[in-house]
């Protein structure tokens, strides 16, 4: 089965990010994926800021990114920037981490006037831990997503069809990754 990391960069459990991000894990599950979900919120806040690589969790995070064909980065965007909670995770992540890997922006914010960030914040620090292959990704509007009365998220019809059209892309992307190799390998047989 296919790995897939999912780093979530909200420093609140209840954010709204996490409508989001649960809906892709629910899509990709059904399509025979197995996600791991990476929590900034989860992770022991004095293994992140001291960067403690000999942190269980830390090390368990980072062999999920390592493990993984495909990374998912998620955020909510404050002043025009990813969180520093998602910084914070993606500093300890090893120079060529993202080498090799599909990575699929997921990003919320209050407006629609944030939605550069993914472009001008997030894909340069990709490309400096290798990331060569960034999907378009998803930006949400805050308002597009509602807290359910059972604890859960609601989300808009515009917001699934786009967060669905972002996982069919990963997916595509992801098994013509895998078949590249095995064509690599019968070319050489031949």
């Amino acid at each position: 089965m296919t790995k897939i990391a999912l780093i979530a960069g909200s420093p609140s459990q209840s954010s709204r990010l996490f409508g989001m991000t649960q809906y892709v894990v629910d899509r990709l599950a059904l399509a025979g994926f197995d996600v791991e979900l990476i929590s900034a919120a989860e992770l022991p806040a004095e293994d992140l800021l001291h960067a403690n690589f000999n942190s269980p969790a830390i090390r368990q995070a980072l062999a999920a990114v390592e493990q993984s064909a495909a990374v998912i980065i998620a955020s909510p965007v404050f002043k025009a920037s990813y969180s520093g909670a998602l910084k914070t995770v993606l500093d300890l992540v090893p120079q060529k981490g993202f080498q090799g890997k599909v990575v699929l922006p997921l990003f919320i914010g209050g407006t629609i006037a944030h939605l550069l960030a993914v472009d001008y914040a997030l894909k340069p620090v990709v490309a400096a831990l290798g990331g060569t292959n960034i999907l378009g990704g998803v930006f949400a509007v805050d308002g597009w997503i509602t807290r359910a009365e059972h604890g859960g998220f609601e989300l808009e019809g515009q917001l699934r069809e786009r967060l669905d059209s972002a996982v069919n892309e990963l997916v595509l992307e992801l098994r013509h990754v895998a078949a590249v190799p095995d064509r690599n390998r019968q070319e050489q047989a031949v």
